[in-house]
């Protein structure tokens, strides 16, 4: 089927590459629509307690959370004549803004003390605006802050609140996101003009990886048009599209070129690198399609978006490796080694310094295994230390005015009087008798500061409680399970923040395994068709495993310990990882990992099936494809580290974790590990049972 693809595509080479620049240009044009409509929420479960708790608020109490939270500092006593009406002049500029609905302040409350500093030096200004979520406030959110942060009279005003930190995070990314792009794509092609030796040939990943780059973007419109998309998912679609661009894009030409100088013409060279390489891209690309499509099972808008946009870059990446790149090199024929700047480059050894790093691994097999575990243990040790958490304004640079409010608001006022627990009692108006016991149990839970009387309407019933801890925290989590666990004799619905990462982060548990599950049992399936074997599906997976152990040791000892800095960029330390980035960067690297796996095999295994012993197959098949794994892991990497010049620490998360997972995979694991185990398989690494090998696909 691919050799009769690759001879298809050199007969209407040109058709094909004139449907491609249509369907590109096409993309390009409408995925600019995209960016206006990407979220920088998403990290609530829909179906959770609390969700339903909020739809009750909403509908029942007619509750909304406020957009804008803006502390109000004076250097006197908030009930200081000056005080007060310079505070009553900037509500009522405030109010007058467009897009606000209402206001509610200390001084139009009446001098509620929730809404009171500790030292009695400032009050909380809490915005209204008519949209229903908050985060979507983001015009009224940028024009408070640029009229009102900072001096108005002779007060002090910090702009914050839940709309103006996602703008803030959202504003960021893009701008990081330029930033990144305009370094990685001229370095990456720098780094690919060295590796493939000539202009034409470096041309050709960038052709792949920016074609699957905006044939996604295009993807992930026309999802938005359906339901929400995180704008996190940007940073995946360009890191991944030229990634995989670079993989797939290398394993083509690589093997074209290889063709092209055992004597073949250009049409069966074009043919028996799709019927080889283009099969591998093809299972390679199936392979972290599957793994990445794991994380849309999770309920989070943010996580189902990575899923998409990884589900998008893969098929689009495949589809142009697949289809125009074969169709190009079809054009181009032996002028793709023109303009030449490294002539070694241009043709492959049959025997170099990766057959012989393979054969010195396979003489001391048990050696190199022991070596690399010990240093693979020693790398995960940290993990230890590793507790999760969630986004929030922490994330952003320290000197970001939105994260300069959170931690003003946090710091002087005694409890999250913007952000209370919310529980509400449906029927519990014919419960009013212990409605008053129950509220004193909810105030003798740990960290809760004050608990307001019980608010009827209909036959339903809400009790608010502020608290003096992080919404997103684990102690916000005990605390969250301890209000729930009360004994009541009535139904509750607990809400609001602290509850809603609660339930997000119970969310994300009960769906791992499931995840897990689904990407173990369909790689296992996959490479098993792939290979015919049972031990190296197995192997396979084991490897990654603890490779990925060891990247979340390091991830942990600095973003959670604090280290390297000075390569990582500053951040705020939290003693905390984002759930859902250490999620995503397991997924991606698994998926990536197995896309370099299943290069490897595919080139081990075609040496052995020509007849060659195991160690001749396995230090051939290291000769041959570990330049490509290589050079694509350091490009790969290069990518992705570049996402540490962003200021915001999830991306700086999923950089490093990236980047540094991808080189240890390729040279401790692939290099080392793999060729050393199996020698010590022998002809074992290809065993299956009788009855399952009818299953395998023949090559």
């Amino acid at each position: 089927m691919f050799e009769k693809l690759g001879h298809t595509l050199v007969r209407r080479r040109k058709g094909v590459l004139a449907l491609f620049i249509v369907i590109i240009l096409g993309a390009g044009a409408s995925s600019s629509l995209l960016f206006t409509r990407l979220d920088s929420g998403g990290y609530n479960d829909p179906n959770s307690q609390s969700a339903k708790a909020d739809a009750y608020l909403t509908s029942t109490f007619h509750v909304k959370d406020p957009a804008l939270a803006l502390v109000v500092q004076s250097t006197t006593a908030v009930s200081d004549p000056v005080t007060v009406a310079d505070a009553t002049a900037l509500e009522k500029a405030v109010a007058s803004e467009s897009g606000v609905t209402k206001t509610l302040s200390f001084w139009s409350a009446g001098g509620a003390s929730a809404l009171k500093s500790i030292d009695g030096k400032s009050g909380y200004l809490f915005i209204y605006t008519a949209a229903s979520d908050p985060s979507a406030s983001k015009d009224v959110a940028k024009l408070i802050q640029s009229k009102y942060d900072g001096v108005y009279k002779s007060l002090h005003v910090y702009v914050g609140g839940y709309s103006l930190v996602n703008y803030a995070i959202s504003t960021k990314i893009s701008k990081d996101l330029a930033v990144a792009e305009s370094i990685s794509i001229p370095l990456t092609f720098l780094l690919l003009l060295f590796i493939f030796g000539g202009l034409i040939a470096s041309a050709m990943p960038l052709i792949v990886g920016l074609s699957a780059i905006l044939g996604t973007f295009l993807i992930l419109y026309l999802i938005s048009l359906a339901t929400g998309v995180s704008i996190f998912a940007l940073n995946l679609t360009t890191g991944m599209g030229l990634g995989l661009g670079i993989d797939y894009s290398l394993l083509i030409v690589n093997r074209f070129r290889e063709e092209l100088h055992s004597g073949k013409t250009v049409e069966e060279s074009v043919a028996r690198t799709v019927a080889t390489a283009g099969r591998t891209v093809f299972f390679s690309g199936l392979t972290v399609l599957v793994t990445v499509s794991s994380l849309m099972f999770f309920p989070l808008m943010f996580l189902k978006s990575f899923g998409y946009a990884g589900v998008g870059v893969v098929f689009t990446a495949v589809f142009g490796a697949l289809i125009p790149l074969p169709a190009i090199l079809a054009m181009l024929g032996t002028r793709i080694d023109k303009l030449v700047v490294r002539k070694s480059a241009i043709t492959p050894k049959e025997d170099g310094r990766w057959a012989q790093t393979a054969r010195f691994v396979m003489k001391r097999p048990i050696s190199v295994v022991a070596f690399v575990l010990i240093i693979l243990a020693i790398l995960a040790t940290p993990i230890k230390n590793i507790v999760f958490s969630e986004v929030d304004s922490r994330v952003l640079p320290a000197s970001n005015k939105a994260a300069i409010a959170t931690a003003v608001s946090i710091k002087q006022f005694d409890g999250q009087s913007a952000n209370p627990i919310e529980i509400v009692i449906p029927g519990g108006a014919t419960h009013q008798a212990q409605l008053a016991s129950y509220s004193a149990e909810v105030a003798k839970v740990q960290h809760i500061v004050s608990v307001s009387p019980p608010q009827i309407v209909g036959n339903d019933a809400r009790i608010s409680a502020t608290f003096s801890i992080g919404s997103r925290t684990t102690d916000a989590e005990k605390m969250i399970n301890a209000v729930r666990n009360l004994p009541a004799p009535f139904k509750t619905y607990v809400g609001g923040a602290a509850a809603d990462f609660t339930d997000t982060q119970a969310g994300i548990a009960h769906t791992l395994p499931w995840a897990l599950g689904w990407i173990a049992l369909t790689v296992l399936i996959l490479l098993f068709l792939y290979t015919g074997s049972i031990i190296l599906p197995i192997k396979a997976v084991i490897l990654n495993i603890l490779s990925l152990s060891a990247t979340m040791g390091v991830l942990s000892w600095i973003f959670i310990d604090g280290h390297m800095t000075w390569l990582v960029g500053s951040f705020t330390k939290t003693g905390t990882i984002d759930t859902s980035m250490v999620i995503l960067t397991c997924v991606v690297t698994f998926g990536l990992s197995m896309d370099y796996e299943v290069f490897l095999l595919s080139r081990i295994k075609e040496e052995h099936d020509a007849g060659r012993s195991n160690v001749d197959a396995v230090a051939t098949g290291l000769q041959r494809s570990a330049r490509i794994i290589t050079s694509a892991a350091v490009l790969l990497a290069v990518v992705f580290a570049v996402f540490l010049t962003s200021g915001v620490t999830n991306i700086k998360t999923l950089g490093f974790g990236v980047a540094f997972a991808i080189l240890l995979d390729s040279t401790m694991v692939r290099a080392l590990l793999v060729p050393a185990l199996m020698r010590l398989f022998g002809e074992r690494n290809w065993w299956a049972p009788k009855s399952l090998r009818r299953f395998t696909l023949t090559h």
